[in-house]
């Protein structure tokens, strides 16, 4: 079991405006902070992880697969295994994602 308290937590600068915080991990899955300045892109990738999003603060315009669409505060999303997709921010925000298994990537990057 772990409690992590964010400001404890010195946030991962990914460039253009987008920053990245691992919150709590462990097991098979994680759950991560992605915060954006306004017109910062979170670019179309793909990955073998199962994703949950959660829009906590802003508006985004996200691509899932061919689907375009705004989302806001309270907003949820599922990204399937190998769908691609992508954000921009249509103004300052944060997103909180949870992924299954772990993206063994973002933890060798805080290492």
């Amino acid at each position: 079991m772990a409690i992590v308290k964010n400001p404890d937590i010195t946030a991962l600068d990914l460039g253009e405006g987008v920053s990245r915080k691992i919150l709590a991990s462990g097991g098979g899955m994680m759950t991560v902070q992605f915060v954006f300045e306004e017109g910062s892109v979170g670019y179309l990738h793909t990955h073998p992880h199962e994703q949950v999003g959660y829009v906590v603060k802003g508006r985004f315009e996200i691509t899932l697969a061919d689907e375009e669409t705004i989302i806001e505060p309270g907003d949820t999303y599922y990204v399937p295994p190998g769908v691609e997709h992508g954000v921009v921010a249509l103004e300052e925000g944060i997103l909180l994602d949870v992924f299954t298994p772990q993206r063994e990537d973002f933890l060798q990057a805080v290492e």
